[in-house]
């Protein structure tokens, strides 16, 4: 088994979405004072590598404390959408044409992790309507290297309602898509905090070897 972390890691002034709750981690107790170590975690729902539930833009939205623990794994594809460019829309033709019928995740790596902090960030590649309509209609959450899978900064969130108002997740801010398998699917797991909210911070690990694995088995 191969697992690959594609999780920001949760630290004091991390970027985070325009207009959102700073992160802050800070020393509560230490042992010089006393004799154990306790953090205070300050973070909005929606920092770093995390999850979107329907409740984040759906007033009926379910929230993630809604989702059982085996509907967040996933059987998950990549789109590749390097060649988007700042502010483009990715097409409906990201989607892969022969999508298996057990993927219900898709991953868009549009290759904006490198700009992480920069002030490129909020300049992202992000879903046109009908891609995200077409995720929707096919049951496929979706997760993507960027702030968004909607334009940030745009009027309106379009790609949110699409997928969330489907009753699926959203997932951003993810890392290290380059280690990802591009021709075959893997298992994802997306572990948010359990909290009956709009979203949360997730780990967020893919298991590289489980679409190889399969295949063999399936011949």
């Amino acid at each position: 088994m191969t697992l690959l972390d594609l999780t920001r890691r949760v630290e004091t002034g991390m970027p985070t979405y325009p207009g959102d709750p700073p992160v802050a981690v800070e020393s509560h107790a230490d042992f010089e004072a006393d004799g154990y170590r306790v953090s205070r975690l300050e973070l909005g729902t929606h920092a770093g590598t995390h999850v979107d539930a329907p409740a984040h833009t759906e007033p009926d939205g379910a929230t993630l404390d809604d989702f059982p623990v085996e509907e967040l794994r996933f059987t998950a594809r990549v789109a590749d959408c390097r060649d988007a460019g700042p502010r483009g829309r990715i097409g409906p033709d990201a989607i892969p044409e022969h999508l298996e019928p057990r993927v219900d995740f898709l991953v868009f790596r549009t290759g904006w992790e490198d700009e992480w902090g920069t002030e490129r960030m909020p300049d992202h590649p992000a879903l046109a309507p009908e891609t995200a309509r077409g995720c929707a209609e096919r049951g496929l959450s979706v997760g993507i290297d960027a702030l968004s899978p909607d334009p940030t900064g745009g009027d309106g969130v379009p790609a949110h309602h699409a997928i969330l108002g489907a009753g699926l997740l959203v997932v951003e801010n993810l890392r290290g898509l380059d280690a990802l398998p591009t021709d075959r699917t893997f298992d994802l797991y997306v572990m948010p905090l359990r909290v009956d909210a709009d979203g949360a911070p997730a780990r967020v690990v893919a298991d590289a070897e489980t679409g190889l694995i399969r295949r063999r088995d399936e011949r």
